[in-house]
């Protein structure tokens, strides 16, 4: 988090990496600026003394700053993709815009070059796991080396059966389960059965998702993302928590493996569920809450 005074020169790059230059001229002409009429726009109390990188919200103490985070869905980290008009567009944005595609460009040629990239091995293995797919009806996508949900990647094919890597994620609670080795055939229901279950949920993992447990089993939704559709429109499919995992697999893009939403019918917010097996159109707000603040933790 920024202090108030430091603020307008920060928000160019997230204060970091500046050069000297232009960081000084900056904090100089944000010294010239009182923000004394600046009030804390959480508490609306105290005087402001920090403001917030991402949404450049004014708080005045840590409380504060937390509350904002909470009731926001604010991570508090600079978004360095955000757009930014011409009209406002400085050089501490091309700074920071020069800056982020080197370091993507790093990143790309550091991936290239890993020594299992290039390995006979790992190309035989992707190329069975994803040949083994497409017999099950399934087109399995693999990322390259270098990327997350590559290195996370656990799924195995031994026995004419699948053992999936999955990601189980509950929005509601800010919750979110790995699991390794799931077989093909367990149902939806079974497999949730360790986190929503009343009775055999562990009392821990109960605890953080009384929300879920203390619903409904009925109420229970099961929702995975339909891959290649553009950020502006994204849609889920709807599972059959009664059907195996590999039912509910078939005609659908996998990248790496299987990330399931675990909602509730009665928190669907603006949530439309058009019907069962069809295509469902889910708000952004629960969703991208429980990515802001994972990013955040």
């Amino acid at each position: 988090w920024l202090c108030a005074a430091d603020s307008q020169s920060s928000s160019g790059d997230g204060g970091a990496g500046l050069v000297p230059q232009a960081l000084a001229t900056g904090k100089r002409r944000a010294r010239e600026v009182s923000f004394t009429s600046f009030r804390c726009e959480t508490c609306s109390k105290e005087e402001a003394k920090y403001r917030c990188p991402r949404c450049m919200k004014y708080s005045c103490s840590l409380l504060c700053v937390k509350k904002h985070k909470l009731t926001q869905s604010c991570n508090g980290v600079r978004d360095k993709t955000a757009f930014v008009s011409v009209n406002e567009f400085t050089d501490l944005n091309l700074l920071s815009d020069y800056r982020f595609l080197e370091d993507v460009g790093r990143t790309a040629d550091a991936a290239t070059r890993h020594c299992l990239v290039h390995s006979p091995a790992t190309k035989r293995l992707l190329y069975c796991l994803r040949n083994k797919a497409r017999g099950c009806n399934i087109e399995l996508k693999t990322l390259p080396v270098g990327f997350t949900k590559r290195r996370e990647n656990s799924t195995t094919f031994n026995s004419n059966k699948f053992y999936w890597h999955l990601k189980l994620i509950f929005p509601h609670c800010h919750a979110e389960y790995t699991l390794k080795g799931v077989p093909d055939d367990k149902t939806l229901a079974d497999i949730l059965k360790p986190y929503i279950d009343p009775v055999e949920s562990d009392p821990v993992v109960c605890q953080r998702l009384k929300v879920y447990t203390s619903s409904p089993q009925s109420d229970v939704r099961i929702l995975m993302k339909i891959e290649n559709r553009s950020r502006n429109s994204v849609r889920y499919n709807e599972l059959d928590a009664s059907r195996s995992l590999l039912d509910n697999l078939k005609g659908k893009v996998i990248i790496e493996y299987p990330t399931l939403f675990v909602v509730l019918k009665t928190l669907k917010n603006d949530m439309v569920v058009l019907g069962q097996g069809e295509h469902v159109f889910i708000s952004c707000y629960v969703i991208l809450g429980y990515f802001s603040y994972i990013s955040s933790s």
